[in-house]
């Protein structure tokens, strides 16, 4: 079995975070992309738009349409949501002979060596780089890596949160997902925070 894990706030999950994805998958041949919703995530000083149980079944919907992608409530309850401690969690519920993944966007991937137990880490994966314009990034001795590049995704959670708070429907995100968070008015300008 090959296997990544593929974590984040998805706050909200959006079309980008599916094509990269499914852009993983086909390249790499994975049987399993583990979206793995973070539950305080330490680089992002444990913030968060949407609580972690919507957050989760946004991903569930979003995750419907391609049965190779599977959510994780790996994180669930943790204090903070350190990548060694998922990386380990998976691991031990893999074949010896299974091959695990670590799929990251070029800004977080950056940061690697500011991660708890980093060299661990690096050891227990080969990471998954999706390239992101003003990201560079060096890769560390210790990791190994392949790179996704030519993926232009114009949309981010950050864009989707102003235009639902601003009362908008924004594009890029999947209409089961923006449903959902209608609904809910996770991110309407009154839950703002």
């Amino acid at each position: 079995m090959k296997l990544a894990i593929f974590g984040g706030t998805f706050d909200p999950i959006h079309e980008a975070h599916l094509a990269i994805a499914r852009t993983a998958a086909d390249r790499f041949h994975l049987d399993r992309v583990l979206f793995v919703p973070a539950a305080h995530p330490p680089h992002k000083h444990g913030v968060t738009h949407a609580p972690y149980e919507d957050r989760v079944r946004m991903a569930e919907l979003a995750c419907a349409a391609d049965a190779r992608f599977e959510v994780s409530r790996l994180e669930e309850g943790t204090a903070r949501s350190y990548s060694i401690d998922t990386i380990e969690k998976v691991r031990a519920r893999l074949a010896p002979g299974d091959e695990l993944f670590f799929l990251i966007g070029a800004d977080a991937f950056s940061e690697i060596r500011t991660w708890h137990r980093w060299p661990e880490v690096a050891r227990g994966v080969r990471f998954l780089v999706v390239s992101r314009p003003g990201h560079p990034y060096e890769v560390p001795a210790e990791v190994a890596c392949e790179r996704i590049d030519q993926l232009a995704m114009p949309v981010s959670s950050s864009q989707i949160r102003r235009e639902l708070a601003e009362g908008r429907r924004p594009d890029g995100i999947p209409e089961a997902v923006l449903q959902y968070a209608l609904d809910g008015g996770l991110y309407s300008a009154h839950t703002r925070t």
